[in-house]
């Protein structure tokens, strides 16, 4: 009867084989459109085929221990996952943490596909281990990392939380006009944008901005060379931002341009782009909130962390 009981959620993306499906149709058609730019097409069939194995097994072992329910990436923002029940995620990192964003209580199993290809930072089990990992976690014996979430509100209610960061700036490369609020201090800026950033995001996004900013100013500071080399802890209860390039001119300031975020010194932001605006979480461009002129957003740690079966 426990078992019946029990819904597991199989997370899965589609390979870039059916991306070029979806593009071009058929299999073939695929094909020669690979071929034609001189690539190998046996790559894209070998990884799609690997990875549909994977999946079948982890879909095998996941039923006897509940019913399951398989759901593509597509599919994340509008699902209502089984409360308390394990989540596994077979894919790479991007997609462990694009489902972290929208749990509640759920535990998280990252399965790394395939090591040959994907270093997996957030995929600590292969595919094998499923039979072992999942019955300890449904049982809490396994232990877990908490990670420490973003959460975005607008003056009008509305909210968005980020597992690795967020990008505040214009939909197009023109710059993004708003005013700055942070530690009593307020400025007017023009700049490519504003990355918020998690202590799982400091390793990717957020560490470029860093590694970009002290090449051009030829020398870093002790805090902005540990930040650039070894992050900040994925639990830490505060984020950090960064502007992308601030313009400095007559009516636009560039001082306020990298700190430390906490629920006791949010960041705020106002926008003063007639429209494009936006703002958006983990590389979804298509799940945004629009950020046009006169919207106020409040940055600060989020409520609710993620767990992450280790």
């Amino acid at each position: 009867m426990e078992r019946l009981q029990n819904k597991l959620v199989l997370v899965t993306r589609r390979t870039r084989l059916e991306d070029l499906i979806v593009r071009f149709n058929t299999v073939d058609q695929a094909r020669f459109y690979i071929e034609h730019l001189g690539a190998d097409f046996g790559d894209y069939d070998e990884e799609h085929r690997h990875y549909q194995s994977v999946v079948r097994s982890a879909e095998e072992v996941l039923s006897q221990f509940g019913r399951v329910q398989r759901l593509d990436r597509s599919f994340l923002p509008n699902f209502i996952f089984p409360t308390g029940m394990p989540v596994v995620v077979v894919g790479q990192d991007g997609l462990v943490a694009n489902t972290l964003k929208y749990l509640g209580d759920q535990p998280v199993i990252g399965v790394n596909p395939d090591r040959r290809r994907w270093d997996g930072v957030l995929l600590p089990f292969e595919v094998g281990d499923l039979s072992r990992i999942v019955p300890e976690t449904l049982a809490h014996h396994r232990p877990e990392k908490s990670i420490t979430m973003a959460s975005v509100t607008l003056g009008d209610g509305q909210t968005l939380h980020a597992v690795n960061d967020f990008f505040v700036g214009a939909r197009t490369h023109v710059s993004a006009r708003y005013e700055i609020h942070w530690s009593e201090q307020v400025e007017r800026h023009s700049s490519s944008g504003v990355i918020i950033s998690t202590g799982l995001g400091s390793s990717g996004w957020f560490r470029s901005v860093l590694t970009g900013a002290a090449g051009i100013a030829g020398a870093s500071g002790a805090e902005i060379k540990h930040l650039r080399d070894e992050g900040f802890p994925w639990d830490a209860d505060y984020l950090h931002f960064s502007v992308r390039e601030p313009y400095p001119s007559r009516a636009t300031q560039a001082g306020l341009v990298f700190g430390k975020i906490s629920r006791a010194q949010p960041l705020e932001l106002v926008s003063s782009m007639a429209e494009n605006g936006v703002i958006f979480s983990d590389g979804i461009e298509s799940d945004f909130l629009e950020f046009n002129a006169g919207t106020n957003a409040r940055f600060q740690p989020a409520n609710r962390q993620g767990r992450l079966v280790c």
